[in-house]
């Protein structure tokens, strides 16, 4: 069952929040509902406090991560390319 819940922003916040959603292309009420499941992930996440803890975190990473690091020389040309263009995200 789905509940309808208002919440009260600065106008400030609701423009940046509602700018950021756009950028990906997503509601504003689908982006705050990631946003708050987000933090609520980071705050039960448990500390990484020994080498068992940091496999498995990296492990997760790996996971939910999807394709490839660019190398580093292919970073900097995609940089160059978004500055060059005004591309500035």
């Amino acid at each position: 069952m789905s509940l309808r819940v208002q919440v009260i922003l600065e106008e400030r916040d609701a423009l940046k929040f509602r700018s950021q959603a756009l950028k990906e292309s997503k509601s504003l009420s689908a982006w705050l509902r990631d946003a708050g499941k987000k933090m609520l992930e980071i705050r039960e996440a448990p500390p990484l406090a020994d080498s068992e803890s940091l496999k498995l975190f990296f492990k997760r990473c790996r996971e939910r991560e999807k394709g490839r690091e660019p190398e580093w020389e292919e970073h900097k040309q995609n940089i160059l390319r978004a500055y060059q263009s005004g591309d500035r995200l």
